[in-house]
Parts: structure tokens; C-alpha cells; sequence
């Protein structure tokens, strides 16, 4: 399952520097002036999974193979992108290929680093950046109004639903709000998805902090969480400066790094783990000699649409699912023992997967 994230917010406020921490590369050039990212960068992070570990130590696997996640660093927008202003609105479509967006806010005081805007606010940053992507939005909707309209008026269903759709992202948008605030009924979902609204994608604010508030974030972070809890959005605190540091250290020295700093994890982990959340996504588990992987699947998804992860043929001849739960199996030590004390269970088509699950399928 692929999954991008765009990371957008105003120059400045620390987008590349997370990005290369989030990639542990320096692609995207981190600097003092606007617009050094003039490329879309994109660069893929191993989703942090301590529980593959464990499995792969008890199963004595070769390989370890997390999942992943794309993240997409778009060049900084500023006050009138969506009508061309500063590198003008050719970023905007490289949002719609991605499935969330993360909104960085900055949440620190430096002088030595510029603010586009002369000022610190955060909450203004996301104003900003939201009022762009709603101006985009209903700009591509008003193009395609007439010629939609036109079809549903000759009696095309599926563009009577579509007018009906658009028309209520107008209003919504009219109003002063992103398309992700709409009721969607879960009929329309599908519909509503092609629509490709940039306001409609999950929203994760980003409240990038100074070294100091990297572990419980600050008065600015605050304000943040409460303007995310209101928008229907996830709100998390890194500081993107020591995550950047840390990404170029090796488990060790990152250990010792993070106790200097009273911190538990590094906070690339938790915004991971955030989107992961946003986007309703969960982890199951193959393992064996060969290789322990992470396979990524929608909250919800049966035994057969954990499998179509694997291979679409693993779906279509899907004939049962033989699973072990993430805490039997370490407990028991792996699957063998697992199987001897009546811990592997053999699941049929109905079966909802749980997070964690150890799987092996069984296909025509």
C-alpha cells in the first residue's frame, strides 16, 4: 500500500529540515531564504515498528522489512500562491497525489531566521496556507461546474451526484472551510474522493518547536492542538532541528543523545505514528526464516483484504487465514508452540484483522 504525505507551510518554518530528518538525507536543502526548495522532493521513511524486531529475533529471520510512508516536501507557499504568487500555484498538484497533508507550523523564536511574514504566529502560518488550498480548490471546481452541470442536466446519473457533490464543497468552501469538514455519507466517499479536493485530504498540523519544548511543546504548540482539534485535524510537537541531528547518529549514540534530552523517542516516531492514525491505518505481520515484514492495511479490512496487500491473487483465491495474535506468539515463542497450545487460529473471509496479527495465508 503506498502512502504519501505533502508537508506544506509558509518559507521558513522548518519544512526541509524536517524532511531531511524524516529521509536522513540532505535532498532537500535546508536554508535561510525562501523558496530553496524549487523541486518537490520526495523521499520514503521505514514506518518505526519495534514489534518486527521481537518477531524476527524469535523466528531467527534474515531480512527485516518495515513499512513505509512517501513524504513529499513542497517548495514554501506564501500569501496569494493560488494565484501565482512566489513560485505560484504549480505546487498545489503535486498535493492531490498524496493522501494527507502535513501543515507546519512554526511554533519557535529565532532572529537569525527570517520569517516571510515578519512575525511569529503559527496560527496565522496555517490561515494562510489553508486559505491558499481552499482558493484552489474552489477554483478547480468552478472550471469544471458548467460542463458538469451540463451532463447532469441530459440525465447522467453519476454526474447528478457529482453536481450534487461539488455543489456542497462550494458551500462549504464559500463559508470559509476546508472540504474535510463536510458530512460525506460513506455511499459517496468514493465520489467525493475524485473530486481531488486539496482541503478534503486528513490534516496534520506540525508544530515545529525549539530544542527546550521538544518534549512537552510550548504556549505557541498550544495554540496549535487547539486550532487542530477544531478543524477536524491531528496535531503533534516536534522539533524538527533534533530530529534533524538525530537522524545522522546511529541507535546508540541516538539513545544517548535522547536521555541528555529527557526525551523517550525521537519525534519523527510519534508524527509517524499520527499519520498513520490519520489515515485509520494498522500493521499486520508475516514471519519466517527469510524475512519479518510490516504490511499496512485500512482499520477494518477482512482476512482476504489484508492478503490483496501481498499479491491480488492472495484476494481472489483467498481460502483461510492462519493467525496468531502479536502477544501469543511472543509469548509462546513462535509459531510452533504458538500452534501446540491452541493459539493459531484458522480465520475465514469475515475475519476482521487486528493489529498485530502474525498471518500466513492459503490460496487457490
Amino acid at each position: 500500500m503506498a502512502l504519501k504525505v505533502a508537508i506544506v507551510g509558509l518559507p521558513n518554518v522548518g519544512k526541509s529540515t524536517l524532511f531531511n530528518a524524516l529521509t536522513k538525507t540532505a535532498a532537500a536543502q535546508a536554508a535561510n531564504y525562501p523558496f530553496c526548495t524549487i523541486e518537490p522532493n520526495t523521499g520514503d521513511v521505514a514506518v518505526p515498528e519495534p514489534r518486527l524486531n521481537v518477531l524476527a529475533e524469535i523466528a531467527g529471520s534474515k531480512e527485516i522489512i518495515p513499512s513505509r510512508i512517501t513524504f513529499v516536501d513542497i517548495a514554501g507557499l506564501v500569501r496569494g500562491a493560488s494565484k501565482g504568487e512566489g513560485l505560484g500555484n504549480q505546487f498545489l498538484a503535486n498535493i492531490r497525489d498524496c493522501d494527507a497533508v502535513a501543515f507546519v507550523a512554526r511554533c519557535f523564536v529565532d532572529d537569525d531566521i527570517t520569517h516571510v511574514e515578519n512575525r511569529i504566529d503559527p496560527i496565522s502560518d496555517l490561515e494562510i496556507i489553508e486559505t491558499e488550498l481552499m482558493l484552489a480548490d474552489l477554483e478547480s471546481l468552478e472550471k469544471r461546474y458548467a460542463n458538469v452541470e451540463k451532463r447532469a442536466k441530459t440525465g447522467d446519473k453519476e454526474m447528478q451526484g457529482t453536481l450534487r457533490l461539488i455543489n456542497l464543497a462550494l458551500e462549504q468552501l464559500r463559508a470559509g472551510k476546508p472540504a474535510r469538514l463536510a458530512e460525506i455519507s460513506k455511499e459517496d466517499q468514493k465520489a467525493w474522493h475524485m473530486l481531488q479536493l486539496l482541503t478534503s485530504l486528513p490534516a496534520l498540523y506540525v508544530a515545529n518547536v525549539d530544542e527546550g519544548s521538544a518534549d512537552k511543546g510550548n504556549e505557541l504548540s498550544e495554540l496549535v492542538a487547539k486550532r487542530a482539534a477544531a478543524d477536524n485535524a491531528k496535531s503533534v510537537v516536534i522539533s524538527a532541528k533534533i530530529d534533524s541531528e538525530l537522524a545522522v547518529l546511529d541507535a546508540e549514540e541516538q539513545a544517548e543523545f535522547l536521555e541528555t534530552l529527557g526525551l523517550a523517542e525521537p519525534g519523527l516516531n510519534r508524527l509517524i505514528r499520527e499519520a498513520y492514525a490519520l489515515l485509520g491505518l494498522q500493521s499486520y505481520f508475516t514471519v519466517g526464516p527469510k524475512e519479518a515484514r510490516a504490511w499496512t492495511i485500512h482499520i477494518g479490512d477482512t482476512a482476504p483484504q489484508a492478503a490483496g496487500v501481498i499479491h491480488t491473487d492472495f484476494e481472489k483465491g483467498f481460502i483461510r487465514a492462519e493467525t496468531i495474535a502479536y502477544d501469543d506468539y511472543v509469548a509462546f515463542k513462535g509459531e510452533a508452540k504458538a500452534r501446540e497450545a491452541g493459539k493459531l487460529r484458522a480465520e475465514g473471509k469475515a475475519y476482521v484483522v487486528k493489529d498485530g496479527d502474525v498471518m500466513n495465508f492459503l490460496f487457490n
